[in-house]
């Protein structure tokens, strides 16, 4: 295998434990290593009558307006797997298999930091298959509403994204990052969830964000930032729907080489955008990584000292 570019999965099990932001309830989960070619599965510890195994792909996204969701045929779900998803796509690693005890991924802080704390300081080991990854050959577009996605041709992956809200506190905000070379790392992965406090209300009154509390989320309300110590950066919502977005990707079940723009997007809209690009296969092209091509993809050479001290 000289030369060639090799998938990585971890050295061994990181164990994570945390309260889920929607149920509210303790939630224990472990990364462990796995088999080349076999791509990031969950595996549901507490499910003992069904299959208890949820592959985490595009195709099986079962769309919520919160979060992302994947579900297999037996109806065993997982929620809110986008930040270790992007954790994992951001640190390299393309084999995990993700033991929980419970249907939602723990909420940690509300962002990436300590998943990527995790995986960085365990360490990866090199498997005996080639990295492969997906080429945009044309642009793919996807819209609902005035919002909209899209991916085109790029020699790198790219991401792009523009939100506009009505509180003062986030207002309009835009960010154009290159992937490449551990940005993810240093520029995202300490970036919170956020919302407003009337959102919150509203999701309680329906019995969602039990977990939520102002050290796990970003809370604004009109030109205030109720959580404790104000934001991480100024700009630390676009950069978070930023995250989400390369967690979202990671489901296409291989590295995305490709500008993907999102505006006013969400899951369930980078989830449409993956189903459209998989609709048409003259939109891209499975290439096998040499060198050149690796060095541009998130998660090269990447240590634990890139992490933001805040995080």
């Amino acid at each position: 295998m000289l030369g060639k570019i090799l998938q990585t999965t971890l050295k061994g099990p990181v164990t994570f434990t945390g309260m889920g932001l929607h149920s509210g309830k303790p939630v224990r989960m472990t990364l462990r290593p796995a088999m080349a070619d076999q791509g990031v599965w969950f595996r549901r510890t507490d499910v003992l009558y069904k299959d208890a195994m949820v592959a985490a792909r595009w195709d099986a996204v079962n769309q919520s307006p919160l979060c992302t969701r994947i579900e297999n045929d037996s109806g065993v779900s997982v929620s809110t797997i986008e930040h270790v998803m992007a954790a994992l796509a951001g640190c390299g690693v393309h084999n995990a298999l993700i033991d929980i005890d419970g249907p939602e991924v723990p909420i940690l802080d509300g962002s990436s930091a300590s998943f990527v704390r995790g995986i960085l300081y365990k360490g990866l080991r090199e498997q005996a298959e080639q990295v492969r990854a997906i080429k945009i050959l044309r642009s793919v577009e996807v819209r609902r509403g005035d919002a909209w996605a899209r991916l085109d041709p790029h020699d790198e992956l790219q991401i792009d994204f523009h939100i506009d809200f009505s509180d003062a506190a986030i207002g309009v905000q835009e960010k154009s990052l290159s992937m490449a070379n551990g940005s993810f790392v240093r520029e995202l992965c300490d970036c919170r969830t956020f919302c407003r406090q009337a959102d919150v209300d509203a999701m309680r009154e329906n019995g969602l964000a039990l977990g939520g509390t102002l050290d796990n989320a970003v809370v604004v309300e009109g030109d205030k930032v109720l959580s404790p110590g104000g934001l991480r950066r100024s700009d630390e919502p676009v950069r978070h729907k930023m995250l989400d977005a390369l967690g979202d990707l990671a489901l296409a079940g291989a590295p995305i080489v490709g500008h993907y723009v999102g505006h006013r997007a969400g899951h369930a809209m980078t989830n449409d955008l993956l189903r459209a690009l998989f609709a048409q296969p003259d939109a891209f092209r499975m290439v096998t990584c040499d060198r050149n091509l690796m060095a541009r993809l998130p998660g090269v050479g990447v240590h634990p000292g890139e992490i933001p001290a805040v995080a």
